[in-house]
């Protein structure tokens, strides 16, 4: 018998200063049993660092060929297409060929040696950008997750602030524009 998703009630008062985005973002999320907190955090992060109308969460691990998130046009086509962790160059490259943006919310144990093998094959790609997450900022935040999750986001000046009750979390975006080679 497959064990079940754990469903995530999500509530992120979001005020990105950058963008000039203030938003009550509301969301159902399920943690697929082979997802760890880790992942759901980071997730969690992509939606509020890339929310725009129209993004949304996708079947996620349990959708090879979709991303973690994404935002569609009227079309049909993907405008903007998220990863979250640790994937392969090659399908970054594929996903950079079909939409007109791919960002990668990069974070995991082996984000050092994934940069190492990785990134070099990504140079070139002008329409990726790469954020990246030190393990101890998201294993703070899962320290505090529970089924209910209320955060508050602000962006602002390279820096993401998050409030989780009491508690305090700040980090500076590292943000990584692929460079274009000629």
């Amino acid at each position: 018998m497959a064990l079940p998703s754990t469903v995530y009630r999500v509530s992120i008062q979001l005020s990105d200063v950058e963008r000039g985005i203030y938003e009550s973002l509301q969301a159902t999320v399920a943690r697929h049993p082979s997802e760890t907190e880790e992942r759901l955090v980071a997730r969690l992060l992509a939606y509020a660092i890339f929310f725009e109308p129209g993004l949304s969460f996708t079947k996620g691990v349990s959708a090879g060929d979709e991303p973690d998130l994404w935002v569609k046009g009227p079309d049909d086509r993907v405008l903007l297409w998220v990863e979250v962790g640790l994937p392969e160059a090659d399908r970054l490259i594929k996903a950079s060929r079909h939409t007109e943006h791919v960002a990668l919310v990069a974070c995991g144990r082996a984000l050092p040696k994934w940069e190492q093998l990785h990134l070099p094959k990504l140079e070139g790609i002008s329409n990726l950008s790469v954020i990246r997450f030190d393990q101890a900022f998201i294993s703070g935040l899962v320290a505090t997750l529970g089924r209910s999750i209320i955060w508050t986001v602000t962006i602002s000046d390279g820096n993401l602030y998050l409030n989780v009750g009491e508690d305090a979390f700040e980090t500076t975006l590292q943000l990584r524009r692929i460079q274009v080679t000629m």
